[in-house]
């Protein structure tokens, strides 16, 4: 087995749950909140698309697709490629409103096609290239996969955990 074999595999995991975790819900169930200032569904699932465009971008040394392909107007947001979510107020995440779940499934349909064929074009070898060398070890290319794969199942889990709760 090669080394990216594993990483297709939840790649293609997470995209199938980002479809799952939409399916069928209106925008305000994607809005809803278990309480003021928690994350809905709709943010998690558009913050946890943002992150792996970023940091697949940034293998590339290409534009993130949020941007260059029109994927913040299509969801009605700010071509800001450096709002990801990441440390977002309560404001900011529920200024995050999807008003079309299949544009977000859509989105984060295209990121998903960019990481696996940047996967399908990687040895075992290219995973042992430092990316960041400000982490004490530096940061492999592996090891960054696994931190995006990492996020995405984390942010899944409270989307799928808040799904369950919706009333």
């Amino acid at each position: 087995m090669h080394a990216t074999e594993p990483l297709t595999d939840a790649i293609e995991r997470i995209r199938d749950q980002v479809r799952d975790g939409a399916a069928a819900l209106d925008p305000d169930q994607l809005a809803w909140q278990v309480q003021p200032g928690a994350n809905p569904i709709g943010w998690l699932l558009w913050h946890l698309t943002r992150v792996q465009d970023a940091h697949v971008a940034e293998f590339l040394d290409q534009d993130q697709l949020y941007v260059s392909d029109g994927w913040a107007e299509a969801l009605g947001l700010a071509p800001d490629d450096r709002d990801s979510g990441y440390g977002h107020t309560p404001e900011q995440v529920a200024a995050v409103r999807i008003e079309d779940p299949d544009r977000l499934v859509a989105y984060h349909d295209a990121v998903a096609a960019r990481s696996l064929a940047l996967l399908g074009g990687l040895s075992d070898a290219d995973l042992d290239v430092v990316v960041d060398e400000s982490w004490d070890p530096p940061v492999t290319a592996g090891v960054r996969w696994m931190s995006i794969i990492e996020d995405c199942f984390e942010h899944l889990g409270q989307a799928g955990y808040v799904r369950g709760l919706l009333p």
